[in-house]
């Protein structure tokens, strides 16, 4: 076998997964197991312990919770697993959205007594957005109210999938005493001696066969239902387990299907058989459809061969000792350390002085790195998250990553000087790492202007500066980041004709603004008489593209500062309608200008807006709380859209504006004796 035919088989048995879930739904556990089993380490940790290997921030181990996706690789029979452990609580949703960006397959982690909660349906439609096939776990099947059939139900009906089971738990909550594997019609017994490390194979009883058999027809039907090749051979009565897997496999990449496992991960039971499914049902880099990259205007393919010029996509910055640790999925050709790169995205040139395979907090060094890999690298001083890493001579730009826009701040004051200065550096960094943190200097206060997801977030953010840089500074109270949009249809006109470092400039603009529907965002158009394109496509007189082009970028950075607030403008429909010209006088940065003041003198006519972040809430009481939680809810201007049971509790879901529920939780808690589920997440900018 050459080299490259080794390289192909290497991402022919490699899977790049992310495991993904509510919070609290028992990801890091199953992670951990995972880990365990392929050996990757020799001692199991805890989340409740604060013990856990992908766990390793001090603030995750304080809180048990995951707050930065880690990667890590280990080693399952042939297959190497590349996995990264990602966090489930909605204000580090884009850890959650830039890793299914670089990943081929996902295993969605759902709990048996509350299964498909809020931040499940958000990481499974962001999946969805990505193309992203997946396997289900149904975890905690001991704990007390499981409900495996349940849960496949709210899989069907809230998500939208089509599970199929290929196990199923043998007993619920208590009685839960092992898995029956429906394609094998065998038990699987997992030993609690050695951590689960030992499977005993038992043939099913009389009693089990009933139960077995039923759910086993409902696979085989469903398989028949969504996969041709196996229907023909059901129908004949003629297949094999292996044709089973095969069909499972086909129906998982097309995402017909997800395979529906069960188990509970703190009783070591049911990992083993979901390592299997992953690397039988998952694919590698080689069966997920090439990403499109933009060279020279035109979209090409970017397959994943070792040989071909590299193109690698940065999802995620850490910064280390003020060292840049930049990690990398390579989606084609392979890297060494040493190598020249070219940054498409900054259009710069650098080198790649080390490569490293992750394992949480810990590193090994490689000499180098080939298309399916995700690995860290050093050297690239000035890569952003969704910077796209090229050949030098093949430059390519991948699909940037989506922003998200932080939605709640917090004012600091540094203490002195010195720790002003520290405090800028420390927010530097933070922001290198984490794009939905924004952070800005307040000239007349001197105050710095911090903004993030959430409370929470911007909780973490401030036990991170204690930690890692003794700061304490002074915060103020948390206010919510505001939006403005237009009012109403309101005609524009801005003229600027004066000298600028000793030179003239001359520009006049004319437009018309109108109102957009919530979340349309911002857009800017020309009328045909000055639309360079236009022209261009019907041979008229050539308008001149960079005079457009400085109105356009006018109008914008017009609307990043409302009248009223100061915020950004958002949802606004933008006609300019006149370009004035004077020969000799009109310049590009007149007409900026004027765009500006035009757009200025639209929004003064026509009255502004303020919208503020409106989130979804959703509250999960005992019935004896109901009318607490509810009443409660409505003091904090919210409004119930809907009410149901759910795993024998109220389910309460509605709308609340952003500023009305700080210390929302604490209230709850003690309204119901904390015996209150809350989950919030950022639904849109609006007046409620």
């Amino acid at each position: 076998m050459d080299i490259s035919s080794k390289r192909f088989s290497h991402m022919r048995n490699m899977r790049n997964i992310g495991i993904i879930a509510h919070i609290d739904a028992g990801k890091t556990t199953l992670t951990e197991r995972m880990l365990f089993y392929t050996r990757r380490i020799h001692r199991m940790g805890e989340v409740h312990d604060g013990t856990a290997t992908m766990d390793f921030m001090p603030e995750e181990q304080e809180r048990g919770i995951t707050i930065a996706a880690a990667a890590t690789s280990c080693q399952w029979g042939d297959c190497t697993l590349n996995i990264i452990d990602t966090p489930g609580h909605v204000d580090f949703t884009i850890e959650v959205e830039r890793s299914l960006r670089v990943l081929d397959g996902a295993v969605g982690v759902f709990c048996a007594v509350g299964g498909v909660e809020p931040q499940s349906e958000t990481v499974w439609r962001q999946s969805e957005h990505f193309g992203v096939p997946k396997l289900v776990l149904i975890n905690k099947m001991d704990r007390s109210g499981a409900d495996f059939s349940g849960v496949l139900k709210a899989l069907r009906e809230r998500l939208g999938a089509n599970p199929l089971a290929v196990n199923i738990p043998l007993g619920e909550g208590e009685s839960f005493q092992g898995i029956i594997d429906l394609i094998s019609l065998c038990v699987l017994e997992f030993s609690q001696e050695d951590q689960g490390v030992s499977v005993k194979t038992r043939k099913l009883t009389e009693e089990e066969n009933p139960l077995a058999f039923s759910w086993r027809d409902l696979l085989l039907e469903g398989l028949a239902d969504i996969d041709d090749t196996f229907m023909e051979r059901y129908l004949d009565g003629d297949f094999t387990e292996e044709d089973i897997h095969d069909a499972l496999r086909r129906a998982t990449l097309a995402r017909r299907t997800c395979p529906v496992l069960a188990g509970s991960a703190l009783r070591n039971t049911g990992v083993q058989p979901l390592l299997d499914a992953v690397c039988r049902y998952l694919p590698s880099p080689l069966d997920v459809p090439a990403p499109t990259g933009v060279k020279n205007e035109e979209n090409i393919l970017i397959k994943p061969d070792p040989e071909a010029p590299s193109v690698a996509l940065v999802f995620k910055v850490q910064l280390e000792e003020k060292r840049k640790l930049s990690l990398l999925r390579i989606y084609s050709g392979t890297i060494r350390a040493g190598d020249a790169i070219h940054n498409a995205s900054q259009k710069t040139d650098e080198r790649i002085s080390r490569i490293f395979r992750l394992h949480a907090d810990r590193r090994e060094q490689l000499s180098e790195a080939s298309a399916g890999d995700i690995v860290a690298v050093m050297g690239l001083r000035g890569a952003r998250t969704g910077d796209t890493i090229t050949a030098p001579h093949a430059p390519v730009l991948l699909e940037r990553v989506d922003e998200y826009h932080p939605v709640i701040s917090l004012a600091l004051e540094p203490r002195n000087s010195e720790e002003g200065k520290t405090l800028d550096e420390a927010l530097e960094r933070y922001q290198a790492e984490d794009p939905t943190l924004t952070a800005s200097l307040d000239e007349g206060s001197g105050h710095r202007i911090v903004s993030g997801m959430g409370e929470l977030h911007l909780e973490v953010l401030l036990e991170r500066m204690r930690r890692e840089y003794g700061l304490s500074p002074r915060a103020g109270q948390p206010q919510v980041v505001m939006r403005e949009t237009l009012a109403r249809n309101a005609e524009g006109y801005g003229r600027f004709d004066r000298e600028l470092g000793n030179v003239g400039h001359f520009g006049e603009v004319e437009l018309e603004a109108s109102p957009r529907e919530r979340g349309a965002g911002n857009r800017v158009r020309f009328a045909p008489e000055y639309d360079p394109d236009i022209h261009r496509m019907k041979g008229m007189p050539a308008f001149p593209r960079q005079l457009a082009e400085e109105v356009r970028q006018g109008v914008l950075d017009n609307l990043l500062s409302g009248p009223a607030t100061g915020y950004p403008v958002q949802d606004v429909d933008i006609l300019v309608t006149r370009i004035g010209r004077e020969e000799g006088r009109t310049t590009p940065a007149g007409c900026h200008m004027a765009a500006g003041l035009a757009m200025r003198n639209a929004m003064e006519k026509g009255g502004t807006l303020a919208l503020e972040p409106i989130m979804r809430v959703e509250v999960s009481v005992p019935d004896d709380f109901l009318g607490n939680a509810i009443s409660l809810f409505n003091m904090r201007n919210g409004r119930v859209e809907h009410l149901s049971d759910r795993a024998g509790l109220k389910t309460i879901e509605g709308v609340a504006p952003m500023r009305r529920l700080f210390g929302f939780s604490t209230d709850l808690r003690s309204a119901t004796q904390g015996r209150a589920g809350l989950v919030l997440r950022f639904e849109t900018y609006d007046s409620l």
